[in-house]
């Protein structure tokens, strides 16, 4: 429980997944090269499109905004691109069966029923030609630390 103090609660429910989306930002995050569309920082898991990128994912879209309110591509593309640089098959995820299981970085634990959050998790299904889950909003979220400090009293065995 030591290794899990930080690591939230969470209390999430489903919403649906853009299918297609997922899908379509897979196939185009596939033919983007690194550095030349985009960038990617490993020590802040982040990447970013360059402006090559932007004008590219936007003319193979046919779209004028990326950031368009009603109908966003950006979460999309940039998570079908963490998904294909960041996230890699039996490093930080396997695969069994129809389901993609995250991998503990520092245990090497599989975690069953954990789940990437923001889309993340489907664009990584996206990645391995799987069918993206539904995706899921958190509610609610408190740490295991936080939690307990709600009791008046706490008792421990070892």
């Amino acid at each position: 429980m030591v290794d899990e103090a930080r690591t939230p609660l969470i209390i999430s429910e489903k919403t649906e997944a853009p299918v297609a989306k997922y899908a379509n930002s897979a196939k185009i995050a596939s033919v983007l090269e690194q550095n030349v569309h985009y960038t990617v920082d490993e020590k802040s898991q982040s990447v970013v499109l360059t402006e090559r990128g932007f004008a590219d994912v936007e003319r193979i879209l046919s779209v004028k905004d990326l950031f368009n309110p009603k109908d966003p591509w950006s979460p999309y593309i940039i998570n079908a691109l963490k998904a294909k640089s960041l996230f890699k098959k039996d490093v930080q995820y396997v695969t069994r069966g129809n389901e993609i299981m995250i991998v503990d970085e520092f245990t090497g634990r599989v975690l069953d029923g954990r789940r990437w959050s923001n889309g993340l998790h489907q664009s990584v299904e996206a990645k391995e030609l799987l069918k993206p889950s539904s995706e899921t909003q958190t509610v609610a979220s408190i740490t295991y630390q936080s939690f307990f400090r709600l009791f008046p009293k706490l008792s421990g065995m070892s």
